[in-house]
């Protein structure tokens, strides 16, 4: 039996948009729940602004969340002592250009949770562990007095992996970690984030826009269309059953190597824009765009249902 490491409880996340003289919610993230078991990797996937990387970020308190529970090993993540639980919960962020401290050499970068922790009761046993995490990311002893523009982007974002295995975490939050790689490096970065998962145990939230590499990284996977969660199931169950219209949408876009089946499958295309989230419409917030949708779709959002082999979907019609 699986054991349950992170429950998200009801996630919400308003940020407050002033337009005119009144200030009026704009809903990131709305009403959000899944649960990550210790050592798998859950995929969130979705189209750009639909809310992922706040679902992230909101998760390991970058964000104060608006209302709902994050609950990791039973125990509710707090102001008060998320402090001591970013020991346990890191992150890998989107852009390996971005997140790492351009005036700090590959030890400082990797050795500053170590420090923040008070992990290392020397300076010896402080360059020992750095290296050692190093090396479990494919970098060299040498990297470590060098400065994070010195390297390519491939090599930042293994940077970026080793600082948050610095702490010794039990589960990640993997923000993107390959959208901004070469397909080659991608490869090489997906499989060291699976080799470091059969070495050390950590669990991923892995959120991506890439569908294959989702599929082959991820045990299950959640799809998010404007702030909600509309379909959850196990990888393979998705990728060959989907059953809400959006997920049915995305999976014919992704490209497939064979000419045959590529001329054979149908593409569904979907009508329309993407609402603003801060004039959503009512019900479901993909009724505007969805070819099934009937006046009880506008009526009322439908919730996550089972649908037998633990496939949740959220859609009244399918």
């Amino acid at each position: 039996m699986s054991e349950t490491l992170v429950e998200v409880r009801h996630l919400k996340q308003y940020f407050p948009v002033k337009s005119g003289f009144k200030t009026i919610p704009l809903k990131a993230v709305d009403d959000v729940s899944f649960t990550v078991d210790k050592g798998e990797t859950l995929g969130l996937v979705g189209e750009s602004g639909c809310g992922k990387t706040t679902v992230g970020r909101t998760l390991l308190r970058l964000y104060e969340p608006t209302d709902g529970q994050v609950l990791y090993n039973g125990e509710e993540v707090t102001a008060k002592n998320i402090s001591s639980m970013r020991k346990e919960m890191q992150m890998v962020f989107q852009d390996p250009y971005s997140s790492l401290d351009p005036r700090m050499t590959v030890e400082d970068i990797i050795g500053e949770p170590l420090d923040v922790h008070k992990l290392c009761s020397s300076k010896k046993e402080r360059r020992e562990r750095i290296l050692e995490l190093m090396n479990y990311v494919g970098l060299n002893a040498e990297h470590a007095r060098r400065y994070a523009h010195e390297f390519s982007g491939g090599q930042r974002q293994r940077i970026g992996i080793a600082r948050a295995l610095a702490v010794d975490p039990k589960f990640i939050v993997c923000d993107e970690p390959v959208s901004a790689l070469d397909v080659s490096i991608q490869a090489q970065v997906i499989n060291m984030f699976e080799d470091l998962q059969e070495k050390l145990g950590v669990a991923y939230l892995f959120i991506a826009h890439d569908l294959l590499v989702v599929h082959h990284i991820s045990r299950r996977i959640a799809v998010m269309y404007l702030g909600k969660i509309v379909e959850i199931a196990d990888a393979d169950e998705l990728n060959e059953h989907p059953i809400h219209p959006y997920t049915q949408s995305l999976l014919s876009a992704v490209p497939i190597p064979d000419p045959d089946v590529t001329r054979a499958r149908q593409r569904i295309l979907l009508e329309g824009d993407v609402p603003s989230p801060l004039n959503m419409p009512t019900g479901c917030a993909f009724r505007t765009r969805c070819r099934y949708a009937t006046e009880q779709c506008a009526a009322e959002c439908p919730a996550l249902t089972d649908r037998g082999g633990n496939h949740q979907v959220a859609c009244w019609n399918m």
